[in-house]
């Protein structure tokens, strides 16, 4: 049976992740895998992460099984963290998922199961694990316009036009802040567009959303999701905290799916228990109940907050000052898009053997189609990125 098996592709990002460990260089820098970095070059341990984890060895009496759906008060925390009060508690079903990557993968199960011959269309470029499980589940994907290599921006016009080819019943997968990998974003107004689009056509919308608070701040981050939960008949919400809470290695997230239908909650709370039934069973508890205890208490909340804003504001600075630098060896201001970019990543747009070059002459990795990781960076590396994109000929 075994020798049946066919070799899958390689995972690029993990591929170029061995090339950097096996880089002798001492110069060389890290601008691939899509995990945040301090200073320092750590994934740190958030200090109210490592209170709540105290308070929870301290406190916590079982490790018995929470429920199929995960702890319903972790549900309630993270809707209030990202819809807010923008739509009623009754009209969301939701469940605890192995980090974002397992909430989107039940959405995607979830929808081949409500319409098996519906589309998801996707935005080219978009977050490789999506068009892979899309592929896996055999779920027909279609792009849909989004980055403009020459503004380096969103190519808005494209979006919309290729958004009205879709019919009725197909999924319009949309990031919600921090767009990965290009750092592009709609504002609301374009946002408005886009839900408009979706209730003339009698679309789905889903959201994933990953980096929540590493954009514009916690609540701006939240709009546009809150906008479209808020303003179409039925939404998924695909969620992670691995970034925002630091979590990566508990895999946090959490899948809702919103109807504005409250008699359809019910039905659909079900599905998505049967479904976490069908998969693993039972979603780990850990990283929910930390993020759980921090958001529901004042003291571990503020100080997850500010931790949280010195993360935002870091990169921040690290845009601005690639950008400054990027100016000051070219001569011009064609780089200001990563100012103006958000999150984690911004796409140069470079073409693929430049960015090859950018690896062997000057030891500085990213992933092929020229995504870079802001937080790989620091004040002393940001000047030696400049030289080295200006002088390969970006």
């Amino acid at each position: 049976m075994f020798e049946n098996l066919k070799p899958q592709p390689a995972d690029k990002i993990l591929a170029l992740m061995q090339m950097y460990r096996e880089d002798p260089r001492d110069h060389k820098i890290d601008l691939g895998v899509g995990v945040y970095k301090n200073a320092e070059g750590i994934t740190p341990v958030m200090r109210a992460v490592k209170a709540a984890e105290r308070r929870i060895l301290e406190e916590q009496e079982t490790k018995a099984y929470t429920g199929l759906a995960g702890d319903p008060a972790y549900a309630d925390v993270m809707i209030d963290l990202i819809l807010g009060s923008s739509v009623p508690r009754g009209n969301i079903a939701a469940v605890a998922t192995p980090g974002g990557t397992g909430a989107c993968r039940q959405a995607f199960e979830m929808i081949r199961m409500a319409n098996p011959s519906a589309r998801v269309f996707v935005s080219d470029p978009t977050w490789p694990n999506h068009l892979s499980i899309l592929s896996y589940l055999g779920i027909e994907v279609v792009p849909y316009r989004y980055f403009d290599d020459a503004t380096r921006g969103v190519d808005f016009d494209g979006m919309i036009t290729d958004l009205k080819t879709a019919k009725a019943g197909d999924v319009v997968l949309l990031h919600g802040c921090c767009h990965n990998p290009t750092g592009a974003n709609l504002n609301l107004v374009q946002w408005q567009e886009v839900v408009n689009v979706i209730n003339d056509l009698g679309l789905v919308a889903m959201i994933d959303i990953a980096y929540q608070g590493f954009g514009d701040g916690l609540e701006e981050d939240a709009q546009a999701t809150r906008l479209v939960a808020s303003s179409v008949k039925r939404c998924l919400i695909a969620a992670s905290c691995s970034k925002n809470f630091g979590i990566y290695r508990e895999r946090t997230g959490l899948l809702m799916a919103v109807s504005d239908d409250p008699a359809q909650t019910a039905l659909n709370q079900a599905t998505l228990a049967f479904l976490n039934r069908q998969n693993y069973s039972f979603p780990p508890d850990h990283g929910a109940r930390v993020v759980t205890t921090i958001l529901n208490d004042e003291t571990l909340r503020a100080d997850w907050f500010a931790e949280l804003e010195d993360v935002r504001l870091s990169m921040l600075g690290l845009r601005r000052q690639l950008a400054d630098e990027l100016q000051r060896f070219s001569g011009s201001d064609r780089f200001g898009f990563i100012a103006q970019h958000r999150g984690m990543f911004s796409r140069l747009g470079a073409a693929p053997e430049l960015v090859e070059k950018l690896r062997k002459d000057h030891g500085i990795y990213m992933v092929g189609d020229s995504r870079l990781n802001i937080a790989g960076l620091n004040a002393a590396t940001v000047p030696i990125l400049a030289k080295a994109i200006v002088e390969v000929g970006v």
